[in-house]
């Protein structure tokens, strides 16, 4: 169960660094995505992988689930929704300010100059 959890990780990091990598908007604002959620996956099970487990540790309980993973979860959940949809309007201003969902693009000759 733990190497498929860490090999679930891996792809989702691997495959959100690639995405960051190009060279247009929407790969970028996939790869953050999946950035987060490998950082998410990586933050549940570091609070142990038991399945059935009870959050809240009691006298007659002997196996219990961290809930302070979980609460950081949630969090980060909330974060990422709020970070990507301000990813989105960047990048869609962006897009519609030049036609071109290009990062790499150069500022045009003529945009420096004054007109008269």
């Amino acid at each position: 169960m733990e190497f498929l959890v860490a090999s679930a990780i891996g792809i989702l990091t691997a495959a959100g660094i690639y995405l960051v990598l190009r060279l247009r908007t929407f790969p970028v604002i996939l790869g953050i995505s999946l950035l987060t959620y490998a950082v998410n996956v990586f933050l549940f099970a570091s609070g142990r992988l038991t399945i059935g487990a009870p959050p809240i540790l009691s006298k007659d309980v002997t196996l219990y689930a961290d809930p302070l993973p979980q609460a950081l979860v949630l969090t980060a959940i909330v974060i990422s929704f709020g970070m990507t949809a301000v990813v989105v309007m960047i990048g869609l201003g962006a897009y519609l300010g030049s036609d071109d969902d290009h990062v790499d693009d150069l500022p045009d000759a003529d945009a420096g100059e004054t007109r008269s």
